[in-house]
């Protein structure tokens, strides 16, 4: 007597998800919720740093800025480790090839905004008059990764939303179709409010990390 083995549409493979592989995509997941925690532990306790004012990329100057851009980079790090272990999970299946990808181009975006830091202003740091920042040749290299890299996260949304669908969970699908208009009216937003565009940046990140915190788990079921 035979049994048939029947693939999960989750991933292609039919046994437990290695544990290098997990661990690449649990990196990725923790990613998130890693660079919040220390933006917000970084302003509450930085001096002259206010949240309606500033954007947690100003955290990276001042003589403690150097906590931020290791938090820019390692958070960039980690996000390639989870678009590598996204592609080995997903393999050949739906969203197999662009969803990692441009995690991927995610994961650089914050690589590049560690090393190319923003801008003073807006009375960040402590001393800096209170006003628009000025816009230098860095400052703009920042900006420009951050908007490229959140523009392929709402891509990957996208991708993945289409993968939710094909495995009739419709409601999931619905969110991560919705995540980026959320996102991209947050960033819109940012003209009235800067805590606008931090709400947007931190719903991007942690609905990446519910994408991919239960594939982390033994079997790489979501």
């Amino acid at each position: 007597m035979t049994q048939s083995l029947r693939v999960p549409l989750t991933g292609g493979r039919t046994a437990s998800t290695p544990l290098a592989t997990r661990a690449l995509l649990a990196g990725g997941a923790v990613a998130g919720p890693l660079f919040l925690g220390v933006g917000l532990i970084e302003g509450l306790t930085r001096d002259g740093f206010d949240f309606t004012r500033n954007a947690l990329s100003q955290l990276s100057l001042g003589s403690m800025g150097w906590i931020q851009v290791v938090n820019f980079l390692v958070t960039g790090a980690l996000l390639l480790a989870g678009a590598v272990g996204l592609r080995r999970t997903l393999g050949p299946t739906a969203g197999g090839t662009w969803a990692p990808r441009l995690l991927g181009v995610f994961g650089a975006s914050f690589l590049l905004a560690g090393v190319f830091t923003a801008d003073p202003g807006a009375g960040f740091p402590a001393g800096t008059p209170v006003g628009p920042a000025t816009l230098s040749g860095h400052g703009t290299v920042h900006m420009l990764s951050g908007m490229v890299g959140y523009l392929a996260l709402c891509a990957a949304f996208f991708v993945l939303a289409r993968r939710f669908a094909a495995q009739g969970q419709r409601g999931r699908a619905l969110a991560y179709r919705l995540l980026p208009l959320g996102i991209m009216a947050g960033f819109a937003g940012s003209a009235a409010t800067v805590m606008a565009f931090t709400a947007a940046a931190a719903l991007g990140l942690l609905a990446l990390t519910a994408a991919l915190a239960p594939l982390a788990g033994p079997t790489g079921q979501q």
